[in-house]
């Protein structure tokens, strides 16, 4: 009897793994290169741009800082640092950093509050709250041609609505000559300013608002805790990186605020509601010292850039870093 044996299979050695090819050592270099020069070619017409429009006039307004120039021709009366020297011991400027000052403190101090409390208002459910949020926000969208002209006669002396307002409901002894007069000129200008810019951090602030889960005031809320408790233990916590950011822009906008000024009292009277801006516009355009304007640019210049690099290194490094890791993490 013939048996048929049927062959085993030798086991076969597992394939041993191949080493990486240089081809595959050499993709994720080809991918990083390739990322870098993405990246280079999107940033290389930006960057042509902010030179252009942003760098060249620094470093011009710089260089002609450096010259008595009244702006035509080009500059040749070299004076050195004499327009600084001049700058530091000018009243009018030294005013302007105080006024300007008080913008500030005002800003932060009365502007951005009143602004937070009408926002934590409309975020409430109220009926209507689409038509307030829009009636707020509306002196934001209009010029400052067109808000500084009605308030320039409104506040007009003795024949204003203001104080017509103010007679007719048996209140005519606070009535006065608002931006004629050198002590209300100034916070006359601030109640205008607060009116046209408390819109816009109001919407800031709205937008943070509606950012926070409420199940963590409802949380809150079953667990006891009234409606302060919740604004300062939850609200405020949560909204602080738009509160930072909201007073960053507000501080930087006072240092520059130039065309509300101009349109409602042109700094006057007597440089008592002059401004930086105005300062420089003066000198520059009115009595063509350009090259005291330029320094006056260039301080106006260091102080925002001073600003910007303390506030970013002190008060919002930790809103980048927690950005910057959960960037990461998202990875």
């Amino acid at each position: 009897m013939n048996t048929t044996s049927t062959a085993v299979p030798a086991a076969q050695p597992a394939p041993a793994e191949d080493a990486p090819s240089a081809a595959e050592n050499r993709r994720p270099l080809a991918r990083r290169v390739r990322d870098w020069l993405t990246a280079f070619g999107f940033t290389v017409p930006a960057l042509v741009l902010f030179g252009l429009f942003v760098l060249l006039p620094i470093g011009y307004a710089l260089y002609v800082s450096f010259f008595n120039w009244g702006g035509f021709g080009a500059p040749s009366n070299f004076v050195g640092a004499d327009n600084y020297v001049r700058l530091l011991g000018d009243p009018v400027f030294l005013g302007d950093l105080w006024r300007g000052l008080l913008l500030v403190l005002a800003s932060v101090g009365l502007q951005l509050p009143f602004a937070l409390a009408v926002a934590v208002l409309l975020n409430q459910k109220l009926r209507g709250r689409a038509f307030y949020r829009m009636l707020f926000f509306a002196p934001y969208v209009l010029s400052e041609v067109i808000t500084g002209v009605p308030f320039s006669m409104i506040f007009a002396p003795d024949d204003g609505l203001a104080d017509k307002v103010l007679g007719a409901i048996g209140l005519d002894g606070l009535g006065g000559l608002w931006f004629a007069d050198q002590d209300w000129a100034l916070p006359t200008l601030f109640l205008v300013m607060m009116w046209k810019y408390f819109g816009f951090h109001m919407m800031l602030y709205l937008a943070g608002l509606q950012g926070i889960p409420a199940e963590l005031h409802e949380a809150a809320r079953l667990d006891g805790a009234g409606p302060w408790h919740r604004f300062r233990h939850i609200t405020l916590p949560l909204l602080g990186p738009t509160i930072r950011m909201s007073v960053f822009l507000s501080v930087i906008g006072a240092i520059q605020l130039f065309d509300l000024v101009w349109v409602v009292t042109q700094g006057g009277p007597d440089h008592h509601s002059e401004t930086m801006a105005v300062t420089l516009f003066q000198f520059g355009f009115k009595r063509y010292q350009i090259g005291y304007a330029s320094a006056i640019s260039i301080a106006m210049f260091l102080i925002s850039l001073v600003f910007a690099l303390l506030y970013q290194r002190y008060v919002l490094r930790r809103d980048t870093e927690g950005a910057l890791t959960s960037m990461r993490a998202t990875r």
